[in-house]
């Protein structure tokens, strides 16, 4: 399977920030059950090592800046990391561990940085503080080969928008986790999954 496919196919890659395992992992059926397949988590490695095992659906271990990091989330059972930095001694572990790294920068010259490095996947992070769908546009119309991933207090109204102006897919968190109840998760999500089909 094809990772960078399967999210370009997908379109939204679901971010989860929660300190308590239990409730991170009742938000991950709730993704599941709305229908995300691609999931971070920023949460304990305890909830990375029972999500991991969930079918159909693939955790990705988010908040990654050190290798030794990078290795005990390999070991928890996540495949795909992600980092809030691009950092080479990440690109190396990813390298050695055929692991899957998504790594996030801020400016144009990272972004082709990264790129060169072979990562396939590139955050823009934070998007919201940057520029919003224009940044993306501005990025890619000079580098149409870069493959973004905008993640960082993105809305469910601009989701369409990152797509049209170039990202092949949008990262949202906060605006599909919190709320009141699970339900409402899941209805919040299986909206936003309409949206893209």
């Amino acid at each position: 399977m094809n990772i960078l496919d399967s999210i370009k196919k997908e379109k939204i890659y679901g971010i989860i920030r929660e300190d308590d395992s239990e409730i991170a992992l009742e938000k991950v059926m709730a993704y599941k059950e709305g229908g995300i397949k691609f999931i971070e988590l920023n949460a304990p490695l305890e909830a990375t090592r029972k999500a991991s095992k969930i079918d159909n659906i693939f955790i990705i271990q988010g908040g990654i800046i050190t290798t030794q990091q990078a290795h005990s989330a390999y070991e928890a059972g996540a495949k795909i990391i992600s980092s809030p930095i691009f950092q080479t001694n990440l690109v190396r572990f990813a390298s050695c561990y055929k692991t899957f790294l998504i790594p996030s920068v801020t400016t144009p010259n990272e972004a082709y940085s990264a790129w060169r490095a072979r990562m396939p996947l590139i955050k823009i992070y934070p998007v919201n503080e940057l520029g919003g769908p224009e940044y993306i546009k501005d990025m890619t119309k000079p580098m149409p080969f870069l493959n973004l991933l905008p993640c960082g207090f993105v809305k469910l109204e601009e989701v369409k928008d990152y797509l049209e102006k170039g990202a092949i897919a949008v990262g949202i968190g906060r605006e599909l986790y919190d709320k009141e109840n699970y339900t409402q998760i899941v209805q919040t999500v299986k909206t936003v999954m309409d949206m893209v089909r």
